[in-house]
């Protein structure tokens, strides 16, 4: 069959993101033997008449990609973008339009309904979208939500078909590209949905694989920065161990930046991995105090995330702190607590923000729900933020403004952020994530 596949992100905040689970899908459905055509959104400006243009050639079937269901990007990115894109595929072929992604795995069906799509599937696509084309082919009939039955094991989980001309558009625009060494994650912070999306388990892809992938897209592309995209990478097992000493015994010219939990993290760990080309990595700290990371599902108290701070400011390996102020149980000496301990946190970048995200199935949706602060038939297509009732809204933006005012690493609002890292790309010539160049030691 001949299939068109298409991105739909526009979300360039805070980096332009290669479309990675569109290029797995391309790899499963190259491997079952369709002839398969890649679109990105972002790579043609956002211009929806490109899309129409690739339209143009015969296809048996359109599949979209959607990533996001937040906010920001909802006029961009989103369900808007997704819409026009779907809508143009009706207006250029008869063949069904079968959508996808994070952000219809989360809400299928009112996100299917929303688009008009012929289907949605529900979760890992290599093997469930292959089996949908083939009943396709046969003319049978089938219930429009598909959902993956089986989650894939490391070793069968499709290799990335990357995009030479949206890989040179991504290390151009962002001066990284992204690869992924392993899917799930056992903890259940309560706003996230990487269980819900990933499973509750990890499932790492063989170790050679992972360090191919790398090596082809530095000899093919010239990228040499790289972003690990796993939803934690420093696994209990040691998978990670295995694999960042496989990465020195490559020897790579590449570096490349990651997802940590503190959780049992070392001196060790980070200077094997900084052998291996770590060169900055983002905790997931999210919480400043313990009460908030207790509310949080967080596996881990503050003095956990002390610990490995010190241990990355002892190696000159710069590190990020992304804290949500405002999760349930916030009150004002929280706050105060959050912000004295925030000070201790030497050599890292802060980025700090307010409220969660209400995602379905996760436990600040069911906290909302308790505390009545949205209704079980709320429309969550449209974004819906949880704020604890403990705190002002308006106190608390005050309160961080004061404690950040003046510190260069030290970020808020959010779009603080972004005119910083601009400028540090654009005036100083950096490359990556960017932030590091925030820290002086």
């Amino acid at each position: 069959m001949h299939i068109l596949l298409a991105a739909t992100n526009l979300c360039t905040d805070p980096y332009p993101v290669y479309p990675l689970g569109m290029a797995v899908i391309a790899g499963a459905l190259t491997q079952a033997g369709h002839c398969v055509r890649q679109f990105d959104l972002l790579t043609a400006g956002g211009d929806v008449d490109a899309f129409r243009a690739a339209l143009a050639e015969p296809v048996d079937a359109v599949c979209l990609s959607i990533r996001n269901l937040d906010d920001a990007y909802m006029a961009t990115g989103g369900m808007a973008v997704a819409l026009a894109m779907v809508q143009a595929a009706r207006a250029a072929t008869s063949a069904p339009v079968i959508i996808g992604g994070p952000a219809v795995s989360i809400l299928p069906e009112a996100v299917r309904t929303h688009l008009g799509a012929d289907y949605a599937v529900v979760g890992e696509g290599e093997t469930i979208l292959v089996d949908l084309l083939a009943a396709l082919a046969r003319g049978e009939r089938l219930p429009p939500v598909q959902t993956a039955r089986v989650a894939l094991c490391g070793a069968d989980q499709a290799a990335p078909l990357y995009d030479p001309t949206f890989a040179s558009h991504y290390f151009r625009t962002s001066g990284m590209l992204n690869v992924q060494t392993k899917r799930g994650c056992p903890f259940q912070c309560g706003y996230c949905t990487y269980p819900q999306l990933e499973g509750n388990a990890y499932r790492p892809r063989p170790v050679d694989a992972v360090v191919a992938d790398l090596a082809r897209l530095h000899r093919d592309t010239g990228a040499d920065t790289f972003f690990l995209t796993d939803a934690v990478f420093n696994d209990a097992e040691g998978q990670f161990l295995l694999l960042a000493e496989a990465l020195v015994r490559a020897a790579l010219p590449i570096r490349w930046s990651t997802y940590f939990t503190p959780r049992g993290l070392t001196r060790d760990h980070l200077a094997l991995c900084q052998k291996a080309g770590l060169y900055a990595l983002e905790l997931g700290t999210d919480a400043a105090c313990d009460t908030t990371l207790a509310s949080l599902h967080k596996a881990f108290t503050f003095a956990d995330v002390e610990a490995a701070n010190a241990a990355c400011a002892e190696l000159r390996l710069p590190v990020a702190h992304f804290i949500i102020f405002g999760a349930p149980g916030e009150t004002p000496l929280t706050v105060a607590e959050s912000l004295a301990n925030l000070q201790r946190l030497h050599h890292s970048v802060v980025f700090a923000s307010i409220g969660l995200h209400i995602t379905p199935g996760t436990a600040i949706h069911r906290r909302a729900l308790a505390e009545g602060l949205i209704t079980p038939d709320a429309d969550l297509l449209q974004p819906r933020t949880y704020l604890a009732p403990t705190i002002d809204p308006d106190w608390l933006h005050a309160q961080l403004l004061a404690a950040f005012r003046g510190k260069r690493d030290r970020i808020y609002p959010p779009e603080a952020g972004q005119h910083k890292l601009k400028i540090l790309q654009q005036t100083f010539g950096l490359r990556g994530v960017i932030w590091d160049g925030l820290i002086r030691y």
